[in-house]
C-alpha cells in the first residue's frame, strides 16, 4: 500500500532541552525519505525511529539558524561511515551550501556518496523536487532572516479498475495501465467503452505543508491554501504575541488561524519555546479553540497523511 507519512524527530526551538530536540522531520513517501531541517540530535532520533540512511536522498533546509541546521554535518558524516551510496541532494540557501561544503571538505574528504547542492533563492516559489508520484515546492515565510516553507504534493492517483468489466470484456493486460490513467477501451470491433464504465474514481491525493519559523502573515495561508495537513510553528502562547512578532515567530493561536484560513484538514504545531517546561497543553488548548483538528508535535510521533 502506498505510504505517505511524517516522522517528527525534533520539535523544540532554539536549543535542545530536557523536553525536546530542535527542528527535524522526515517525510516518508513510498519508502523514499525526505528530511526537513536537521537540528542537533536529528540522527539519534532518525535511528530510534528505525529509519534507514540508505533511503534518505533529499534534505530540505528552511533557513540558516543553528537550531535547523547544526545536526547536518554530523548526520552526513555518519551516513558516510555507514557507506551510503549514490547522491544526497541538499536544498539550501547559498550561504549554507558554502559553509557546509567547506565543513564537509575538511572533515569528510572521503565521503561514500556525492552531495549535490540545490540553491534556494530567498522568496522564491519553485518546484524543487519531482518524481512520478510527488512534487516538493517552496514558498516564502516571514522570519528575521530568509526562510522558506515546503509543500509536498502527491500527484493524482490512478483510477481503480472494475475487475468484473475487465474480465467480461477480456481487456488485454497491456491496456490496463492506460485505462487506470483514464483511457477508454476500444473493442476489436471498434466499439468504444467509456472509462467510467471500466473504473471507479481514484483515491484522493494528499498534501503536506511545512511552515517553519515565521511570524503571522496572511500570505502564508494563501500559499498553503487547500493543503490537507499543515505543520506550523507555534513557539509561544498568545499571551506572548508581542514577543513572537519581535522574534519572527507565531503563537499557537496564529498557527490555528492560518490552518483555518487555508482550509486545511489537520494542523500539527511545534517549534515550542523551552519556557513550557510543564508541557504544551496551553498551546494546544488555544489552537483547538480555533481549529479543532490540531495535534502537538513530539519526538517519535508518526502521522499518516493518507
Amino acid at each position: 500500500m502506498a505510504k505517505f507519512q511524517v516522522n517528527i524527530l525534533g520539535c523544540g526551538s532554539a536549543t535542545p532541552s530536557a523536553r525536546h530536540q530542535p527542528s527535524c522531520q522526515v517525510v516518508d513517501f513510498r519508502d523514499k525519505l525526505f528530511m526537513i531541517d536537521c537540528g542537533e540530535g536529528a540522527q539519534s532520533w532518525f535511528r530510534r525511529m528505525g529509519l534507514k540512511f540508505s533511503r534518505l536522498g533529499h534534505i530540505f533546509i528552511s533557513h540558516l539558524h543553528g537550531d535547523h541546521v547544526f545536526g547536518l554535518p554530523g548526520l552526513l558524516s555518519t551516513m558516510s561511515l555507514h557507506d551510503v551510496q549514490g547522491t544526497v541532494t541538499i536544498h539550501i540557501f547559498k550561504e549554507g551550501a558554502e559553509l557546509l561544503k567547506s565543513w564537509m571538505d575538511f572533515f569528510n574528504r572521503q565521503s561514500s556518496f556525492e552531495i549535490i547542492y540545490d540553491i534556494i533563492e530567498p522568496g522564491e516559489r519553485r518546484v524543487i523536487y519531482e518524481d512520478s508520484g510527488l512534487t516538493v515546492e517552496t514558498f516564502p515565510l516571514y522570519h528575521r532572516i530568509p526562510c522558506t516553507g515546503f509543500i509536498f504534493r502527491e500527484k493524482p492517483k490512478a483510477r481503480h479498475l472494475r475487475g468484473d468489466m475487465v474480465k467480461f470484456l477480456g481487456i488485454p493486460v497491456s491496456q490496463l495501465q492506460a485505462i487506470k490513467n483514464g483511457a477508454d477501451y476500444v473493442k476489436p470491433d471498434g466499439t468504444v467503452v467509456p472509462n467510467d464504465r471500466l473504473t471507479t474514481p481514484a483515491d484522493p491525493s494528499v498534501s503536506y505543508a511545512y511552515c517553519s519559523d515565521t511570524m503571522y502573515d496572511k500570505r502564508v495561508a494563501r500559499d498553503v491554501a487547500g493543503v490537507d495537513t499543515i505543520y506550523h510553528e507555534a513557539t509561544y502562547h498568545s499571551s506572548l504575541e508581542a514577543t513572537a512578532r519581535e522574534r519572527g515567530h507565531s503563537t499557537s493561536l496564529q498557527a490555528a488561524v492560518t490552518a483555518r484560513d487555508a482550509g486545511a484538514s489537520r494542523l500539527i504545531i511545534g517549534h515550542f519555546s523551552k519556557r513550557y517546561v510543564q508541557g504544551e497543553q496551553p498551546l494546544l488548548e488555544e489552537a483547538v479553540a480555533v481549529f479543532p483538528s490540531t495535534v502537538l508535535a513530539n519526538e517519535g510521533l508518526r502521522i499518516d497523511l493518507e
